[in-house]
């Protein structure tokens, strides 16, 4: 009955890592890159989705909550799953080893991120707007915290979704396994540069 809980606690983690949290990531990066437009439309979109019916509702639930169960139950896995990397050297292995290291560093980074940018904001009479991203991306050890967060955060999902194709039975063959590298690598690099883009522009205004 252990063995089959955590079976299932695993299917769970690795759909939550899809939907809703991959999905919520894809809209956060793309609602960001609405800086490289201009601040105004930065502070639109930012203003739209802060101003969604139920939107506390919809953080606690479709957000924090699926993150919250997706990380612990990851650090956990990252304790109790072998690596093989040294023995195994092939990509594969060694994305697998990436995968759990970046869940690691994604979990710090989210954690400094919703701190920085939500407890801090509701503990004072701060709003999240175009400034505050400015000013704490001007500093130059953020900025590069954030890239190596956003790129860390970026990878993790879109190599964990090929893990997801693979364990929901949907990529089986090896030719379908290739193709889903191919897609899961486009997605990584289309998603990092909106991530890295949107850094930038914060950073230093271009």
């Amino acid at each position: 009955m252990a063995g089959q809980r955590e079976f299932y606690y695993r299917r769970l983690h690795s759909l939550l890592g899809v939907v809703p949290i991959g999905i919520f990531l894809v809209q956060h990066l793309i609602v960001n890159h609405f800086a490289v437009y201009g601040e105004e439309s930065f502070n639109q979109a930012a203003g739209f989705m802060a101003g969604l019916p139920f939107v506390l509702l919809l953080e606690i639930f479709v957000i924090y909550l699926p993150i919250l169960f997706h990380a612990i139950l990851g650090v956990y896995i990252v304790f109790v799953t072998r690596n093989n990397t040294r023995r195994y050297g092939y990509i594969r292995n060694w994305l697998f080893y990436l995968q759990r290291f970046t869940g690691i560093v994604t979990l710090v980074f989210i954690v400094w991120h919703v701190w920085e940018t939500r407890i801090q904001i509701g503990m004072g009479n701060v709003e999240l707007n175009y400034s505050l991203m400015e000013n704490i991306l001007t500093n130059p050890f953020m900025f590069w915290f954030y890239v190596i967060g956003v790129l860390s955060t970026t990878f993790h999902f879109a190599n964990g979704l090929w893990s997801f194709l693979v364990t929901w039975g949907i990529t089986q063959s090896p030719k379908s396994q290739q193709i889903a590298t191919y897609a899961t690598l486009i997605l990584f690099l289309g998603i990092s540069y909106l991530g890295i883009r949107t850094l930038i522009t914060f950073a230093y205004g271009v």
